[in-house]
């Protein structure tokens, strides 16, 4: 069924970073507060999706049982709930539909959370003539997150027809000028892993080496390079195959690869956005916060509950927001994974102040980091580059569970909280 692990104490480092500035202001003086309603939660629900609730097009039976439990006879949610999803190749309302279509239940957009939804935050390089790239509708993606200047991989490479000569058959064999009077691109971002991988790399780093007008040969690159944001750190999913398929981390190692040895230099982002980087708990705590108020519930929410199958994303990420819950209001320098994207420009934190004061990561067997006998298999090193070296102790769930309906169990009993 389900087991309790030790809790996390994470390691107190020696050096500053962003965060610490937020730390470093005192916590906000106590206000009168109102009492709280017993028959409300306080608490709210953080679920992934794949291999959580679906595997691949296949809905986990568990699932279904489970939500059931989560809604009245009316279908409205009995504790607020939120799904956080690292898949970026559609707009928020069509996964909210087919989340509908698999449970059986009305499911909201304001209720999922994408890999690149946090990107609305962003709002510095929302009028930057910026490059996308991924797929599916990637465009109105971004024009959706407020970004008013877009250009996609296959728009740019109309305009600078002589750089893609990987695919033969896509080869330009007359000389063809490219579009001199195109704007210079101003910023890059990367939603999720492109349908042609040796396209989108090629003409990325071309627009870094650049700084976004590839029309010269360049000796020596810019530094430092274009801003780069992206989405989805992901290294593998969980799908209908049997073992694990890549996912945009795959393409952000070869990126990351090719740039350094090509110039040399690291490539470093401006943003990372989706699991496992805190910044993404936190826009879906916002979100668990609003349904509660929509929903009438005044209670203030004290402990979110993520529920995930990835030891690297889920896992890691849910304990990486918890440690800053914990150290929000220190003044040591506190433990810290280049968490840039918590803050602003002054180091004041981005759009919204949550009550949360506890994360706790559940983890269930029915996704990518169980074999078939429910052992563990999972690597440190297959977290994303800039959150290496790992702390063991941020792999390790507070909670273990066979599945998503055992997790709900868990908590509720955890919690008090009864359905009837």
């Amino acid at each position: 069924m389900w087991s309790r692990l030790r809790p996390l104490h994470p390691t107190v480092c020696q050096h500053r970073s962003l965060l610490a500035k937020l730390c470093s202001t005192s916590a906000p003086s106590e206000a009168p507060v109102a009492k709280a309603d017993p028959a409300k939660p306080t608490f709210g629900l953080v679920f992934d999706i794949d291999g959580v609730i679906a595997r691949g097009r296949d809905v986990i039976p568990a699932a279904v049982h489970a939500f059931r439990e989560l809604v009245d006879s009316s279908g409205n949610f009995r504790v607020p709930t939120t799904f956080v999803t690292n898949a970026s190749n559609n707009l928020k309302y069509h996964k909210a539909e087919q989340l509908s279509e698999w449970l059986g239940l009305p499911i909201s957009s304001d209720q999922v959370v994408m890999a690149h939804s946090p990107l609305k935050w962003f709002t510095q390089y929302h009028h930057k003539h910026v490059l996308v790239s991924g797929q599916g509708p990637v465009e109105a993606i971004a024009l959706n997150l407020g970004f008013t200047n877009v250009c996609t991989i296959d728009s740019f490479r109309r305009q600078f027809p002589a750089l893609d000569v990987v695919d033969h058959s896509r080869r330009t064999w007359m000389t063809v000028p490219s579009n001199a009077s195109f704007p210079p691109i101003e910023a890059v971002v990367l939603l999720g892993e492109p349908v042609r991988w040796e396209t989108s790399l090629q003409l990325l780093v071309d627009v870094l080496m650049s700084d976004g007008l590839p029309l010269y040969r360049v000796d020596q690159p810019p530094l430092p390079h274009l801003p780069v944001l992206a989405c989805n750190m992901d290294l593998q999913w969980m799908a209908g195959a049997p073992m694990p398929r890549f996912g945009h981390g795959a393409f952000l190692t070869c990126l990351e690869a090719l740039y350094r040895k090509i110039t040399g230099h690291t490539l470093t982002y401006s943003a990372l956005v989706g699991k496992p980087c805190e910044i993404t708990y936190h826009y879906a705590v916002s979100k668990v916060e609003a349904q509660a108020e929509k929903a009438g519930n005044s209670n203030p929410i004290r402990h979110i509950y993520c529920i995930g199958d990835n030891v690297n994303a889920d896992v890691f990420g849910a304990n990486l927001y918890n440690q800053f819950l914990e150290n929000r209001f220190t003044p040591e320098p506190v433990p810290q994974q280049r968490n840039y994207s918590l803050l602003n420009r002054d180091g004041t934190l981005k759009e919204h102040r949550s009550h949360a004061e506890r994360c706790y990561s559940v983890l269930v067997q029915t996704g990518v980091h169980f074999g078939p006998g429910g052992e563990r298999k999972w690597e440190s090193d297959h977290s994303p580059r800039d959150f290496l070296p790992v702390d063991q102790r941020l792999l390790q769930p507070d909670f273990d569970c066979r599945d998503v309906h055992d997790a709900i169990q868990l908590i509720f009993e955890q919690e008090g909280f009864s359905t009837s």
